[in-house]
């Protein structure tokens, strides 16, 4: 009986399934309020320049732009008079004396460390920092995961991004806010890697495609709720904490969940890994299941997976065989494509001409249908056209948004939505088939590496959105076409649908279509084996 066999006889279809996706899908829920959080706590509201304190107390007269309205980020250098010489009269200069914000609907950190005109990148740079988090968090806790377990990382990470979270709200400075949502982003990479590997590790193999969007709808449900606590709590600081302080709870919680029954037999706690599989089976009322397993049984059908567990495995270990390198590569193009479109996309909410907050509802429903397509495409397709597919219409809708003006906010809206939508999916699918790609011994690196390209493209997008400063076109040309580099590298991947999980480095190699094909023999040696016909004389008859 294969290890996978067994988890499936005492965990398919029982109540347990349903505990685990709970546990960890509620944190899930709170992660999109993090990732999305800048959207308003970072918000720009319309400003102007602040009158000097000597100015006459008749109304302040502003610089006219472009568009016809005044300027936000330049003052007269004298206040128009028709004594001045004409050459003086219309002069301008960046603002001096600050600026006068419209606050009257809620404040930002815009707002309380003046980080518009010259120093709007900043706001960039913070989303960039706490991306930033993320991929550190994706190299250090991906390893301490497959070396310490899964549960106590995620515990840690639960408790990190709760404290730090919180203190961010009591952020006295912008370096010190920046610093804090960096330590936010780094303990959402342990959240993230843990709770997608023990919900995969856990269930029965048929269940693993629900299990694993199960867990991608509390995510979209955190993005309902966003805009709602938004719309509620209109100060930054306020809205920081309440999205924080839940995973003090949650790392309560996280005592409740087991750690993942893999981990523990290829670590060779034996007995810790039986007496957890009788637990779960006792819960799913599958009693005569668990007795079925003995500590003998346990080690005599997974001797080969536990002396190969042994072998210290790194991250140069993806690298070290002709498929692991295959899939290492093609992997990271595929998750640094996704998250580099699909925050390029998110985090452009307020750049469509919509209300922010009903875009937010749009941009979180999409959600819905699309993770929905994606358990049907990914249980009856398979999980490689997917992900090909998903990341080929995303490319060239985000392209197609090149050819529609800016006066036509309705369909530009329409293909954002359409879109993000395809990219949801292909986050979906991503963390399904990564996980199903990689063996058992390897996973979780192979996991942190996937996830740490998918952050370092979200790192990247904020900084790429700066080149529209130069050419409004440029950052959709440069986000469509990394994006159907990622489409095109999938088509190298293998299919995993209803295949168990590897165990070892040579489940692996077995599944790759050289290992199936049969040996051919060189055609000089079969030639060499080859016995000449030699014709029948007549005086020799058959004895």
């Amino acid at each position: 009986m294969t290890f996978s066999k067994i988890v499936d006889n005492v965990n398919s279809q029982g109540p347990f399934q349903f505990l685990i996706m709970v546990l960890l899908g509620l944190p899930v829920l709170g992660l999109a309020n993090h990732n999305l959080l800048q959207i308003f706590t970072a918000a720009t509201p319309a400003h102007h320049c602040r009158p000097p304190p000597n100015a006459s107390a008749g109304p302040w007269v502003l610089p006219m732009g472009p568009n016809g309205k005044p300027e936000s980020c330049l003052q007269f250098v004298h206040p128009p008079n028709a004594s001045l010489p004409n050459d003086t009269r219309g002069a301008t200069e960046p603002c001096r004396d600050g600026w006068v914000y419209d606050v009257s609907d809620r404040d930002s950190i815009v707002t309380e460390w003046d980080l518009v005109c010259d120093s709007n990148k900043l706001t960039e740079m913070a989303q960039s920092v706490f991306m930033a988090g993320m991929v550190m968090g994706g190299i250090l806790l991906g390893s301490l995961s497959d070396r310490f377990g899964r549960k106590p990382i995620l515990s840690f990470s639960y408790l990190l991004l709760a404290a730090s979270g919180s203190g961010a709200a009591f952020s006295p400075a912008f370096p010190v806010y920046m610093a804090l949502r960096f330590l936010c982003g780094f303990s959402i990479a342990g959240v993230t890697l843990s709770s997608m590997i023990l919900s995969i590790e856990w269930v029965s193999t048929r269940m693993r495609a629900i299990t694993s969007v199960g867990i991608g709808y509390f995510y979209t449900t955190g993005q309902f709720v966003l805009p709602g606590l938004a719309y509620a709590i209109p100060q930054w600081r306020w809205l920081q904490l309440t999205v924080s302080a839940p995973f003090f709870a949650f790392f309560l919680l996280s005592w409740w969940i087991p750690e993942s029954i893999r981990w523990m037999v290829l670590s060779g706690k034996f007995m810790k890994a039986l007496k957890t599989l009788r637990w779960v089976a006792a819960f799913n009322r599958k009693e005569e299941e668990a007795e079925k397993i003995s500590l003998e049984e346990l080690k005599a059908n997974l001797h080969k997976e536990v002396s190969m567990a042994k072998t210290k495995l790194s991250i140069a270990d993806l690298f070290r065989t002709p498929i692991l390198r295959r899939v290492t590569f093609c992997l990271c193009l595929a998750w640094f494509a996704t998250g580099f479109a699909y925050y390029s996309l998110a985090m452009a909410v307020g750049e469509f001409g919509v209300n922010l907050y009903i875009l937010q509802l749009i941009f979180g429903g999409v959600d819905i249908p699309a993770k929905f397509l994606a358990i049907l495409s990914m249980s009856y397709l398979g999980r490689h056209n997917t992900e090909v597919a998903t990341l080929l219409l995303a490319g060239t809708t985000i392209l197609a948004l090149i050819f529609v003006p800016s006066d036509l906010p309705t369909l530009r809206t329409v293909l954002a939505v359409f879109g993000k939508g395809c990219l949801s999916s292909s986050f979906s699918c991503l963390f399904l088939y990564t996980s199903e790609l990689y063996p058992t011994v390897i996973r979780q690196t192979g996991m942190g590496i996937s996830n740490l390209l998918a952050r370092i493209g979200s790192m990247t997008a904020p900084l790429v959105r700066i080149t529209a400063e130069w050419n409004p076109f440029v950052p959709s040309v440069i986000f469509g076409t990394i994006t159907l580099l990622g489409g095109s590298a999938s088509l190298f991947l293998p299919e995993t649908r209803n295949q168990p999980l590897p165990e070892t480095l040579d489940d692996m190699e077995k599944r790759s279509p050289r290992a199936k094909e049969p040996k051919r023999e060189p055609e000089a040696e079969k030639d060499s084996q080859r016995t000449p016909l030699q014709p029948c004389r007549p005086d020799l008859g058959p004895s």
